[in-house]
């Protein structure tokens, strides 16, 4: 999986699943990236409140699925919902690597290890010690940090893999079953480590 460069970028992301699968959906059916961005912009179809915001929607949903290739469209099309979220979620993963690295350095080391809890504590660890490791995360605020574990937790409990407990400083992980034909899409095409972060194994 390509490795981009740190970024604060989710402060303003959740997971668009709903916008996810209509871009899918749309390319399926044969529209290209550029027409999508016009429907976008002329037809509100992603339903965003502002122009502004229709244009971070489609912009950041077109870069997470040319991320994953157009490899993933009829396999997604086919997959139950709960799968479908997980198509996003790697989106989302191959997208913005420090949210990956969350992923696989926290919540599936805390599956290996058998603990089901994800404390606020933890998140807290995590972004200290990549500030320590890191010059573009050393310079962010606390406030941009907890806006960063705030978005994690949103876009992992949307896509299934924390309880609905917004407001609690422990979330409990769910761990999901993942279906044959979206983990051996994961291993053949370069998301062998996507795979071993959602089944928290080494």
């Amino acid at each position: 999986m390509k490795r981009n460069k740190y970024s604060a970028g989710a402060v303003k992301f959740a997971l668009w699943f709903t916008e996810f699968r209509k871009a899918v959906w749309l390319l399926e059916q044969g529209k290209s990236f550029a027409e999508i961005k016009e429907l976008s912009a002329a037809d509100n179809i992603f339903g965003a409140s502002t122009p502004a915001r229709a244009a971070m929607i489609q912009s950041t949903v077109t870069a997470r699925i040319r991320g994953l290739g157009p490899s993933f469209y009829p396999l997604f099309q086919e997959s139950d919902v709960a799968t479908q979220k997980l198509y996003a979620l790697t989106g989302s993963f191959a997208h913005d690597t420090l949210f990956f690295d969350f992923m696989y350095e926290v919540v599936r080391e805390k599956m290996i290890i058998g603990t089901s809890m994800l404390a606020d504590a933890d998140i807290r660890i995590f972004f200290k010690n990549k500030q320590a490791q890191d010059n573009v995360v050393a310079k962010w605020t606390d406030q941009t940090l907890q806006r960063l574990g705030r978005s994690y937790k949103t876009q992992l409990y949307e896509a299934g893999i924390l309880d609905e407990r917004a407001k609690a400083a422990e979330r409990k992980i769910l761990k999901p079953i993942l279906d044959p034909v979206f983990k051996h899409w994961l291993e053949d095409y370069g998301y062998e480590q996507v795979a071993k972060a959602l089944e928290g194994v080494r």
